[in-house]
């Protein structure tokens, strides 16, 4: 599956590109796309087949995956109480 990750900081962006190579999944940083929402313009794009809570950061925003007319949210902080 292809996601795309927004985060709060781009700290945390470059933080959670550092973890995803160290787990051999390359990832991109890239400026947000349009429709998706983040707090600093910045997110990751990569491909993976593994469960994503497995490497989830405390900065992480919201995961979605990319369909092909859209996007699936996966995670949200703002569903965690």
């Amino acid at each position: 599956m292809i996601c795309f990750v927004t985060f709060y900081s781009h700290f945390d962006a470059i933080r959670m590109r550092r973890r995803l190579e160290g787990l051999g999944i390359g990832a991109v940083l890239m400026p947000v796309p349009r429709d998706l929402s983040s707090s600093c313009g910045t997110c990751l794009r990569f491909e993976t087949d593994l469960p994503l809570p497995d490497f989830l950061s405390e900065g992480t925003e919201k995961v979605v995956e990319a369909l092909g007319g859209g996007y699936r949210v996966i995670f949200s902080s703002e569903e965690v109480s």
